[in-house]
């Protein structure tokens, strides 16, 4: 499968690698007699060694930088663990329900657990953790639910408009393009989100791929199942959080697609992208090509609707099955936003989630 340009990482340095192997600081410049320390070689040699164990040790053996001496036989095991052994240990009835994971959001993660296992679907999920620290924490708590698929992300992954958030976004389609063709149905959801109902009831028909709109603009009740005609900026604002995708020819161009638009508008410090405009450009020029389905938009509100108009939410009470924690940004601000709508499960259910309560 070809690799996309935006997709290479930096590879993580051994913490134990000594970066001046190759300096002038070699033998080949080092004569074999007594080096003082106040001398000029003897100076660079003592700041060489501050630098290593100043900098470099401390990162030895930590959740995010694991050293691979330090590797217990369970995570030397989950390295090698391939997706396609993942998806057929989670899968149930064809489907699976995939999410991607870095460390700093683990707890967004156990909270959607608990509201995936209140609708028993939990043993289908499968977790695609961005970073060895996750890969080894899930797996750890809840064999097999996790996989790797190199290279694995930095520590910068989560921070929204950077680099590598884009990078973390932007290889959701070739994930999902993946399990497709392997034979899966898939659903996709993003972290911040909470269930409240089963979702599965809603996916009407045998549609290629289904979806929600992200705008905030209410719908009636009965409004289309097509896909909306394009905004202001000539495309639709679909939500790339939640997509449900059937093994079909249609699918498998949507993603297709997907990865090719991504490819062609990659992150600039200019332009910080993320994966979503994409996504619908992908949407806006296949749907002719797959068949598409807008899930209801009482079941799927978007934040920016749910948590903003108390008198909708009123009105379509008993309706809502996924709720999202989007036009809001920021660990703290998600966390109190969703305690202070009772929807921050983990302080008082933790014990629901499969891996239970995370230190």
């Amino acid at each position: 499968m070809a690799q996309q340009k935006f997709l290479h990482q930096r590879p993580i340095q051994n913490p134990f690698t000594n970066p001046f192997s190759s300096s002038p600081l070699s033998t080949s410049s080092i004569s074999n007699r007594p080096i003082s320390l106040l001398s000029r070689n003897g100076l660079l040699l003592l700041l060489a060694l501050l630098v290593i164990l100043g900098v470099f040790l401390p990162w030895a053996g930590s959740p995010l930088f694991p050293s691979p001496n330090k590797l217990s036989p369970s995570q030397s095991k989950w390295r090698d663990y391939s997706l396609p052994q993942a998806v057929k240990f989670v899968a149930k009835n064809g489907t699976v329900i995939v999410c991607a994971v870095s460390y700093p959001y683990l707890p967004f993660l156990n909270n959607w657990l608990i509201s995936v296992s209140r609708q028993k679907h939990q043993d289908q999920v499968l977790v695609i953790a961005e970073d060895y620290a996750t890969l080894y924490k899930v797996n750890e708590k809840w064999p097999g639910h996790a996989v790797l698929i190199p290279p694995a992300l930095d520590s910068t992954a989560h921070k929204f408009g950077s680099q590598g958030f884009f990078n973390f976004t932007a290889r959701r389609p070739q994930h999902l393009l993946e399990i497709l063709e392997l034979g899966y149905n898939v659903m996709y959801n993003d972290v911040d989100m909470v269930w409240l109902q089963d979702p599965f009831q809603y996916l009407e028909g045998k549609h290629d791929a289904y979806f929600m709109d992200d705008m905030t603009a209410i719908k009636p009740l009965d409004h289309s199942h097509d896909l909306p005609p394009p905004g202001k900026k000539g495309r639709t604002y679909i939500c790339s959080c939640m997509i449900f995708l059937r093994p079909t020819s249609g699918a498998k161009l949507l993603m297709k697609k997907w990865i090719e638009e991504l490819e062609t508008q990659p992150w600039s410090r200019a332009k910080k992208a993320n994966d979503q405009p994409g996504f619908n450009w992908a949407l806006n020029k296949t749907v002719n090509q797959v068949d598409m389905y807008l899930l209801s938009q009482a079941a799927f509100p978007t934040g920016g609707l749910y948590f903003k108009n108390k008198t909708w939410v009123k009105e379509t009470k008993g309706k809502h099955a996924i709720i999202h924690n989007n036009y809001i940004v920021g660990f703290e601000k998600k966390i109190k936003r969703f305690r202070d709508f009772n929807l921050w499960l983990v302080d008082d259910h933790a014990s629901e989630s499969p891996l239970g309560k995370l230190e």
